[in-house]
């Protein structure tokens, strides 16, 4: 029974069967799609909200202060040996199933699933965060050119109460960040006697998405790319706007908390990165993706660290560090410096950034449900591809009502930690599969190398392990209950409906 969990699927049996599958997705990406899927994918609510904590800090972790460049040059090198790994994979397999599919083939059944099931932290939870993150930037975009929507249907009510004791502790104050969750509380209506608070426009913009990401995947690559064009135009602008109130005393002293702060603030900005690897989902649906998927992973990772780097030395030179635990830090440094309407822009591009990220993360997760649909380790409802678009409409529709509902109530600092130490968890698997198919078939024509193997992917399991090390043990708690949970669901279902195990007979 234990070798039954680590059974394999063979890489020709895997291309084989999605070849000679009816529900096949429509191939209809080129490389300038895919680049600019990941450039979509990073590029949100990483730069434009989490950096802020990274820098400053909160009560009991110390934020790496301006040498938070240093925090975006290690996560970039930790992202960019990942990477690699990821390009030989997606080159090898181009199926939408991305890790799990490259696990399956390397590791086993047992392990596959396992990585399936943490995927889901990764695209659908991180999408949470993204969605809320997206609330708070569109409720003060309206506000800003006159349109009121009530706070209580921007926020979730535990934001709103946990806002109403930090301001009484405080005797009064209102830190900034907490502005909009203590408005909730104070105006929320009551049905029934029971509060009414919780995330209506994360609601709003998940269901937008899902409809668009139903109706066909070229035509969502094409708002992307629209998107894409836009956010890059609108950090350029932070970056030459903010670039003018620049005081160099701002980065001194460089690295106030030491190397732990840099090491805190990468963890945390780590964030800032996750979406590179959803390119790997487009697999299935790429015209000749052994070679536009490595020039897609690696292309963005490039684009985006670059623009990282110059976002962070402008956003530290021109406020104390201390000032940019905020919500919207890049919005509050051009207020922190009576520029408002670069804040309003700033404003505009935050959440255009986030829509794109949302499509894209959207666009990865039903494709996870999908691939482990096709393989038995999920009902057969799952892997139904609309007939008239050529999407899995079906995973598409319920992975859009998950994340709607959990955006609607959910608190997007822990959702921001989990989503970490599940993607860092993917990566980890990710680069010991190189190791392992390469031990056992070097021989087979990879259209993508990864560099200096061994060497690299390990590099990309120790870089990862050192991120995860970084989060709070609380979060590794709530990531083994997760994982946990996952179990029970395979050994009660996947592992007795695999088609993997009906062909072996074991």
């Amino acid at each position: 029974m234990f070798r039954q969990f680590f059974r394999t699927k063979s890489l020709d049996a895997i291309l084989l069967e999605a070849e000679h599958q009816s529900n096949k997705l429509r191939r209809a990406l080129g490389p300038y799609d895919i680049v600019m899927l990941g450039i979509g994918a990073i590029i949100g609510s990483g730069i434009f909200a989490t950096i802020g904590t990274a820098v400053a800090g909160d009560a009991l972790r110390p934020g790496a202060g301006p040498a938070i460049v240093l925090s975006f040059a290690l996560t970039a090198v930790a992202c960019a040996f990942c990477g690699l790994c990821y390009a030989e994979f997606a080159s090898l397999v181009p199926i939408s199933g991305s890790a799990y599919t490259y696990s399956y083939a390397t590791m086993g059944e047992l392990v596959a699933w396992i990585i399936g099931w943490d995927l889901i932290i990764e695209y659908a939870v991180g999408n949470v965060a993204v969605a809320i993150a997206w609330a708070a930037y569109f409720h003060q975009l309206c506000e800003g050119i006159g349109v009121h929507i009530p706070a209580w249907l921007a926020v979730d009510y535990r934001s709103a109460v946990q806002a109403s004791h930090a301001v009484a502790n405080a005797g009064g104050q209102i830190d900034p960040s907490l502005l909009l969750p203590f408005e909730a509380w104070q105006t929320h209506p009551r049905l029934l006697g029971i509060p009414v608070i919780f995330n209506a426009l994360s609601v709003g913009i998940v269901a937008v998405i899902t409809w668009l990401l139903i109706i066909g995947v070229k035509e969502s690559a094409r708002v992307n790319n629209i998107m894409v064009i836009i956010k890059i135009c609108i950090l350029g602008f932070f970056v030459y706007a903010g670039a003018q109130f620049v005081r160099p005393e701002h980065w001194s002293p460089f690295m106030p908390n030491g190397f732990s702060g840099v090491w805190v603030g990468a963890s945390l900005i780590f964030f800032a990165y996750i979406g590179f690897d959803a390119i790997s989902t487009a697999a299935e649906e790429c015209r000749r993706p052994s070679r536009d998927l490595p020039i897609g992973i690696i292309g963005s990772l490039i684009i985006c660290t670059v623009i990282y780097i110059a976002v962070a030395l402008v956003l530290t030179g021109m406020v104390p560090w201390q000032h940019l635990g905020v919500a919207d830090p890049l919005a509050a440094a051009f207020a922190y410096v009576n520029a408002d309407v670069s804040a309003g822009i700033v404003a505009v591009g935050a959440v255009v950034s986030m829509t794109a990220v949302l499509l894209v993360f959207q666009y990865g997760q039903p494709r996870i449900f999908f691939s482990m649909s096709r393989d038995g380790l999920l009902p057969a409802y799952f892997a139904k591809v609309h007939p008239r678009y050529k999407t899995p409409h079906i995973t598409t529709f319920w992975t859009g009502v998950a994340v709607a509902t959990v955006s609607s109530v959910a608190n997007i600092n822990e959702i921001v930690e989990l989503t970490n130490i599940g993607t860092l968890f993917a990566f980890v698997l990710v680069c010991l599969g190189v190791i392992i198919l390469r031990y056992r078939e070097p021989d087979r024509p990879r259209a993508f190398r990864t560099p200096l193997v061994p060497l690299i992917p390990i590099l990309g399991i120790a870089s990862c392990v050192y991120l995860m090390a970084g989060l709070p043990w609380v979060t590794w708690v709530r990531f083994g209950v997760w994982l946990g949970a996952g179990l029970v669901v395979y050994l009660l279902f996947g592992w007795r409906r695999s088609k993997l195990a009906a062909k072996t007979g074991n």
